[in-house]
């Protein structure tokens, strides 16, 4: 028999995880100091990056509270995806059709990542693709979309390169790399496994606070100046 919420999703009363999700942001607060926030760093590895075919296998997650990352709160889970390629031995994340074919479904996982998530914002890099397929997933699997609003750390590295160039009118090394581990190296930061949901979230966390840091020593002290500053404009979603 069809399920009719697989083909219109759309008609799914939504989960009450994310009816509690909602709420949680409904009278958000941007102006508070960045310190009184707190922020989940995630990742998710993928099969691929068709937004319309690939799906999660495995998401990773680590708590920041007081800018401090709290290594006893983390999330790293194994998703067993609707389809699975049987001729692809192991997956670029190093992970092995066979182990997903035991994993919990994202039906089971998601709620759980919800609830670990709170009313955290969001945080990775190059954010939107993370938060789309973890949109697209919410809504097949649970009848609606996060709340969570979203900062993305690519984009806060531009604009602290920017921030950093001494000519007015901007003309900043349009070159450089700004990957995570290319920025992993050029501040010298810890140095972890990459292709991990887990490991890179860890990764992302450490340079997310690097660049808070130094905003914060530019004078930025609140959540809505991290936002509405015009060198990092289109910082968060």
């Amino acid at each position: 028999m069809v399920d009719v919420y697989q083909l219109l999703p759309w008609l799914r009363k939504p989960h009450p995880v994310l009816v509690k999700n909602k709420k949680l942001f409904a009278d958000f607060d941007q102006g508070r100091p960045l310190h009184e926030y707190t922020f989940v760093v995630c990742d998710t590895e993928l099969t691929g990056l068709n937004k319309r075919r690939d799906e999660i296998i495995s998401i990773g997650a680590v708590r920041i509270v007081n800018l401090q990352i709290e290594l006893s709160q983390t999330f790293h889970q194994y998703i067993r995806p609707d389809n699975i390629d049987p001729n692809q031995a192991t997956l670029v994340h190093r992970i092995t059709p066979e182990e997903l074919k035991t994993a919990p479904s994202m039906e089971e996982v998601l709620p759980e990542f919800i609830e670990f998530c709170g009313d955290a914002l969001l945080v990775g890099h190059f954010v939107g693709i993370d938060m789309h397929f973890l949109g697209r997933a919410a809504r097949k699997t649970l009848g609606g979309m996060l709340s969570n609003p979203s900062i993305d750390t690519m984009r806060l590295a531009r604009g602290y390169a920017e921030a950093k160039c001494t000519d007015f009118y901007g003309n900043c090394d349009q070159a450089q790399s700004y990957d995570l581990d290319s920025l992993t190296t050029e501040f010298n930061l810890p140095r972890f496994k990459p292709h991990d949901a887990l490991e890179d979230a860890l990764q992302t966390a450490y340079l997310f606070l690097f660049l808070i840091k130094k905003f914060r020593h530019g004078g930025i002290r609140t959540l809505k100046e991290l936002y509405l500053a015009g060198r990092i404009r289109g910082l968060m979603s």
